[in-house]
């Protein structure tokens, strides 16, 4: 509606009409709570739908969606990504990007344990990157908190924030322990260049395997490594602008993937050896002190030599434990029915609801698992015990969504204190 140029009065109308299936919530919301609540909740979406049109762009064709995640990774691989938190979230945020790509377009649907399974990083530290890099930079924004077997939605963004810099956030990636002092000259410009240049596939394909967790190769390698495939025989001078690494962690770096025969270095220029993308190293005798470097057999064979191997197998499993807890709760609330008194006033039937529908006191549990009835003492047919000591109506005509049951709960709430 926001797009297409309408009013939030045409809004209002369309939510309120009885016929309205989108209206179901704001109507639910008039009915236990007021007009007055529904319209600001109203207002309140109507707001925030204006401001996601602002931001974002409309797409009428897949081949336009492709175009504008083109754009966006190519703006990915220049911006320089410094520090460790800087290099993480740049592993979230191609997570992201594939899963857009999937989708054809920015806006996707992910979860949090998806995320980190494909960028190879811990819950923690995915939340860690969201609230303190790609979300106040603009690269990413949480549409809906997702629920149930649905992931939350995301729209991938610029990495833009009206009125302010690319470089808003850049004190987050610096020591603040002394700080500046403009007479030395100092912070005025950082280490590394302002732009960067690496190939991000090749980080987004690597990024998820044990031998580039944090205490095996860590992001720094992933980043050197991406900078290498796309531009071979830099110098480390070169390396430090287009990886936006440090030249201390690039040195090494350098030397951790050297020890494995994954770089080469000829003169003052370093290379990828052959196969270094798919983990297999080569001999190479150091000039320095004569010894033959082990070269890797495999990614699984770095990750061995870390200590890191099957680290991403184990999070997976401990993921997939948590789904299947937090599905076994969602399964036993759904099963939650709530039974309401029914009187007879002025000839018609009012259903009274009670302050905890879902509770039942222990003295009306029977032994067979059913519902004993407080009235005439025998149990009732249609009612059996959860296994958590809660209601379920077993009637095969009882197939309404949550939604129509709390409908029905506030209709029946109105009525009953309308009666009283």
């Amino acid at each position: 509606m926001a797009r297409a140029g309408g009013t939030v009065g045409q809004l209002t109308q369309l939510l309120l009409h009885p016929e309205h299936e989108g209206g179901r919530h704001a109507r639910n919301i008039a009915l236990r709570s007021g007009q007055s609540r529904a319209l600001d909740y109203i207002r309140r979406v109507w707001a925030s739908a204006s401001d996601a049109i602002s931001t974002t762009i409309a797409l009428s064709s897949r081949h336009e969606a492709y175009e504008v995640l083109a754009a966006l990774r190519d703006r990915i691989e220049t911006t320089p990504w410094r520090g460790e938190r800087g290099r993480t979230a740049l592993r979230v945020l191609r997570a992201h990007l594939n899963f857009a790509e999937i989708a054809g377009g920015p806006l996707h649907h992910a979860s949090e344990r998806q995320t980190a399974e494909e960028a190879g990083v811990s819950r923690t530290t995915l939340r860690v990157v969201y609230e303190t890099v790609l979300r106040p930079r603009g690269w990413l924004r949480r549409l809906r908190v997702g629920h149930g077997r649905e992931g939350s939605t995301w729209y991938l963004g610029d990495g833009t924030i009206p009125g302010h810099g690319d470089h808003a956030l850049l004190s987050r990636f610096r020591s603040t322990r002394f700080p500046p002092d403009p007479a030395l000259e100092e912070w005025t410009t950082p280490e590394t260049a302002t732009t960067a240049d690496i190939d991000s596939t090749v980080l987004g394909q690597l990024m998820g395997h044990d031998a580039f967790t944090h205490h095996a190769l860590g992001s720094a390698a992933l980043v050197i490594i991406s900078a290498l495939h796309l531009r071979p025989d830099q110098t480390v001078a070169e390396l430090v602008g287009t990886s936006s690494v440090s030249r201390a962690t690039t040195y090494r770096t350098l030397k951790r993937l050297a020890d494995h025969g994954l770089v080469q270095h000829t003169g003052e220029t370093w290379t990828l050896a052959p196969r270094a993308l798919e983990g297999f190293g080569i001999h190479l005798p150091d000039a320095d002190n004569g010894h033959t470097a082990a070269p890797a057999q495999g990614w699984d064979k770095v990750a061995e030599h870390h200590g890191t191997s099957g680290i991403a197998a184990r999070r997976k499993a401990l993921h997939a434990a948590e789904r299947a807890a937090y599905q076994e709760a969602l399964d036993r609330l759904s099963e939650h029915r709530s039974r309401a008194l029914v009187i007879v006033r002025d000839g018609r039937q009012v259903l009274v609801p009670v302050p905890r529908p879902d509770e039942i006191p222990p003295t009306w549990h029977a032994p067979d698992g059913r519902v004993l009835d407080p009235v005439t003492g025998h149990s009732a047919a249609d009612w059996r015990v959860a296994t958590d000591g809660r209601l379920i109506l077993i009637t095969p005509a009882d197939q309404r969504s949550y939604d129509e049951l709390a409908a029905a709960h506030a209709e029946a709430l109105s009525e009953w204190e309308s009666v009283a």
